[in-house]
């Protein structure tokens, strides 16, 4: 993780505190359930808690010596406990462990993300309302299309990051599972209650049939969702860029009091943040291949597994969590330029109307071939001499056989473009 993008409360979620804390509530919350059951005395799940605790640095030093991470951690928690310590991970496996912690782990990092997605929805679900009328050219291949509104561009995030809030509470409930089965998920050693009593304390569903491990497919949903955000974010901040390149400037990113752009220009104001979104975006998405090679592991478990997740995990969710913040802030103080949003709608001399010419034309009487021909006879004059499109439709004797001087001019009504706003409106956000 790197401190320049990270955010406190997602990172605190991957701090060896928190990690082994966790690990010492399976291991005393099994102790209860062993003790209801009979297999361990009251008095010994009792002193788990009351003098139960750990020392990082201690765990640590002790790793360096047995080479396990887990039983290093087991002989820090017995130096605290004493003599009754001798009843903790009866039965249990370190994968019991290992894998219940790590998905209590994606389980809040998947709640930070959610409401990191919340702000986000909020932010464009505003500026969408603010914007829905605010007419700016469409553009495929980069070249202008027909006239939208730079509303219906936020809604069309909206929309999408929504589908993407629905995903990663998918992918939460995937990975919200807990496995104290045994060294290879037999529960021959440990009762199945056992699993079901720290399943229901720590906020999960036991896992219906595992070996050693937890099942990798699970954790390769996850982070393929999370790649999947990483790439919705990356588009939107791909548009913001296109749309702040000085040939097009309809919006920019807040450029604030002090802020200087480049060491050698001071004209500039770049896209830096956008810029960075991108490139956080590659970083999140480098998870997902890991994860997915993570599901083939040998026979009932090996921890080929373990080294990626390791990485991936505290860096994949590190990285959304700041990028989706960051995003919502751009989009929440994006400078909007309607003017010129009208300036270079109005750049090619009406070709945007193109379409709506011909189908007139066809409507008519005209074949739809002869009626491409003669729009595009004339939208090529305006391409290559500068012409305006319009006035060569009403000079154009073979297009006024079809069609009236007013039939023609009604066809460069703005409106015909967004009359079905508020419709789409209503569909993306339930109301117009």
């Amino acid at each position: 993780m790197i401190p320049r993008y990270t955010r406190a409360p997602m990172a605190k979620i991957w701090e060896p505190e928190t990690k082994y804390r966790i690990w010492f509530e399976i291991e005393a919350h099994a102790c209860d359930a062993m003790a209801d059951l009979g297999i361990v005395p009251k008095q010994a799940a009792d002193a788990v808690w009351e003098r139960g605790g750990f020392d990082v640095d201690r765990i640590d030093e002790i790793e360096a010596e047995v080479k396990h991470d887990v039983i290093a951690f087991l002989t820090s928690l017995a130096e605290h406990v004493g003599e009754e310590a001798r009843f903790v991970h009866q039965g249990l496996t370190s994968s019991d462990v290992l894998d219940t912690c790590f998905n209590v782990q994606l389980v809040r990092a998947s709640d930070i993300l959610l409401e990191d997605l919340d702000d986000l929805l909020a932010a464009l679900r505003r500026r969408a309302f603010e914007h829905k009328d605010t007419i700016c050219i469409g553009r495929s291949h980069g070249i202008h299309a027909e006239p939208t509104t730079f509303g219906l561009k936020m809604a069309q995030a909206y929309a999408e990051f929504s589908r993407a809030k629905e995903r990663l509470e998918a992918a939460r409930k995937e990975v919200a599972t807990c496995a104290i089965s045994g060294p290879v998920g037999t529960f021959a050693t440990v009762d199945p209650r056992i699993e079901a009593h720290v399943a229901e304390k720590l906020g999960l569903a036991p896992e219906p049939i595992s070996t050693q491990v937890i099942p990798r497919d699970r954790h390769a949903m996850y982070f393929a969702t999370l790649g999947v955000i990483a790439s919705s974010i990356e588009r939107l901040a791909t548009e913001i860029r296109h749309l702040q390149r000085t040939e097009v400037l309809e919006a920019e990113e807040f450029f604030s009091k002090g802020q200087k752009g480049s060491s050698a220009m001071p004209h500039k104001r770049n896209p830096v943040l956008t810029e960075n979104l991108t490139g956080l975006a590659r970083l999140v998405r480098s998870a997902v291949t890991p994860a997915m090679e993570n599901v083939a592991l040998w026979h009932e478990r090996d921890i080929s597994h373990s080294s990626v997740e390791r990485g991936i995990a505290p860096d994949a969710t590190v990285h959304l969590d700041f990028a989706l913040a960051r995003l919502a802030g751009v989009v929440d103080k994006l400078v909007v330029y309607p003017k010129r949003m009208k300036q270079n709608l109005d750049q090619l001399g009406g070709l945007v109307h193109s379409q709506r010419v011909m189908l007139a034309l066809t409507q008519a009487g005209v074949s739809r071939e002869d009626a491409y021909r003669l729009v595009q006879r004339n939208a090529m004059k305006v391409w290559e001499k500068g012409k305006d499109f319009k006035t060569e439709l009403l000079n154009d004797k073979e297009v006024l056989k079809a069609l009236s001087k007013k039939e023609i001019r009604e066809k460069f009504d703005l409106g015909y473009h967004t009359k079905n706003v508020d419709a789409i409106f209503e569909r993306v956000f339930g109301e117009a």
